[in-house]
Parts: C-alpha cells; sequence; structure tokens
C-alpha cells in the first residue's frame, strides 16, 4: 500500500517486492541495492494477529529485514527510511507519546517492529530515519477504508469500536512527508509520520460514510472487549509532533481533512 504510493509519486524511483528479492537474506539484498541514494523500506510482516502465532516469522521480516537493509545501506552509502509504527508504544498514554518517550509493545508485531528501529540505529547510526506512523489507509493494498466501503453497501447498520484512539493516515500524506523530510537532509533519527488530530475507530468509520454519502447514524459503536483478536490493540496510540518544529517541517494535517481530499480526488 505505501511501497505502491512511494514508487507512484516518483517516477524514477526502483520499486522492489519480495518476488524480487528476500529481505532476510543479507546477500539477496545485496543484489538488487547496489547504487541509490536513499532506500525507503516499506516491507512488513503487518498481519498484528498472525504474529501472535508466528512471531519467529514476523521478527525475520520486521527486525532481521531492517537490519540487512541498513547494514547494505551503510556498504553503499545510502540514508535509509525506516516506516515503524504507533504498536512500539505499549498504548496506555493519556497524552501523545513523544519520538524519545519509552516504548514497550504490548504484541508481537510491536516487538518485531521496535526490534527493526533497534536494528537500523545500530547499524546506520548517522544516516537513518525511522517514521513511525499508525492506521493507515490507501489506494492498493486492503485497509479500513475499503472495509467500511465495502460494508456499507452489504450492512442496515455496522458495530465499531469507540474506545481505541488513534490517528488515520493516507499513504499519499506520509510520502510527502517523508520526501520533504529527506529533501531537507533533516538531521538522522527517529520522527512521528502520523496525521494531526485524533480520533476513534468508530470517528474514523462515520466520516467514512459522510463521504461516501451515506447516513453515519448507521455505524453504531461498541467497545473492544466485544471484538476477541489474538493480539493487544493500543487504546491510545496517538503520536505526537512537536519534533517536526525543530527541523523546519509542518505535521501533516489532520485527519478528517486528509480522508476528504483522498475521496476528492478518486482515490476510493
Amino acid at each position: 500500500m505505501l511501497g505502491q504510493d512511494f514508487v507512484s509519486h516518483l517516477p524514477k524511483a526502483a520499486g522492489f517486492d519480495r518476488t524480487d528479492f528476500d529481505i532476510t537474506e543479507i546477500d539477496s539484498v545485496r543484489a538488487v541495492l547496489d547504487d541509490f541514494d536513499i532506500v525507503v523500506n516499506c516491507a512488513a510482516w503487518t498481519a498484528v494477529d498472525d504474529a501472535e502465532e508466528n512471531e519467529r516469522y514476523a521478527l525475520a521480516v520486521n527486525g532481521l529485514g531492517p537490519k540487512n537493509v541498513a547494514i547494505v545501506c551503510r556498504e553503499i552509502g545510502a540514508r535509509m527510511v525506516q516506516i515503524s509504527t504507533d504498536y512500539v508504544f505499549p498504548g496506555d498514554a493519556i497524552q501523545p507519546y513523544q519520538v524519545d518517550d519509552p516504548t514497550g509493545p504490548n504484541s508481537a508485531y510491536g516487538r518485531t517492529k521496535l526490534a527493526g528501529e533497534i536494528a537500523v540505529t545500530d547499524a546506520l547510526p548517522g544516516a537513518h530515519y525511522i517514521v513511525r506512523t499508525s492506521w493507515m489507509y490507501g489506494q492498493h493494498g486492503p485497509n479500513f477504508v475499503n472495509t467500511m466501503q465495502n460494508l456499507e453497501k452489504t450492512k442496515d447498520t455496522i458495530s465499531v469500536v469507540d474506545d481505541q484512539i488513534g490517528q488515520p493516515t493516507w499513504t499519499m500524506d506520509l510520502v510527502k512527508q517523508v520526501l520533504e523530510m529527506v529533501e531537507l537532509d533533516a538531521p538522522p533519527g527517529t520522527y512521528h509520520g502520523s496525521s494531526s488530530g485524533e480520533t476513534s475507530w468508530y470517528g474514523f468509520a462515520q466520516k467514512i460514510f459522510e463521504e461516501l454519502g451515506a447516513d453515519p447514524k448507521r455505524v453504531i459503536p461498541t467497545t473492544s472487549a466485544e471484538f476477541a483478536r489474538a493480539a493487544p490493540r493500543p487504546a491510545y496510540s496517538v503520536l505526537s509532533h512537536d519534533k517536526w518544529a525543530s527541523v523546519g517541517m509542518n505535521p501533516i494535517r489532520n485527519w478528517d481533512a486528509a480522508i476528504a481530499d483522498a475521496f476528492d480526488k478518486g482515490t476510493f
């Protein structure tokens, strides 16, 4: 979902997927990354619930994979952008997480993504960007917006959790933010690349229904307890954007303006 938007936004960029090489094998990474200035790693095991039963495999993709990419970037003199997640935090905060707040993931997915952050930082200390994002949606691949579209067509009402708070983030907004950061040669380190503002999945679903021209009252609030999941979901995973000002950049715009724009531009 994110990788395709990077490639579409940069016609001269080279895009690779798992049919081209194996990110968990460093020689395979070396075979394709040989002459680049910037490498953006969007590859990840993102099946949050499946990771609970397959943490070893998720760790290979989310931890070892980024380490391999970082090592090769060091060898070829490239900077690296590692896409990470709000799941590296415990999700029990009462105010937005700062970039240097203590981490403490409660899921296998979060643990493996944190391992990737640490590996990239260690292997490429002076030439890396860790960009944490959250609740991504976009034109390519399954996501919450697509799910709501399908349910709106087939269900009279739908129940959506109202006790998980986060920041829905359009992939195209994240692409533009990352590219501006790279072009400005921002200092290496960790940044939070999520939309401004905050809402619940219920609030997000209501906004999607509005954009579809459907009655948002058809979305019914419910609790996380009503949906049994293998992996725990963060109750509050809002990310702070204070660091952007220190590098002369504005944060990503508010989430509700972004989803309206995404519909206006025919993304969905």
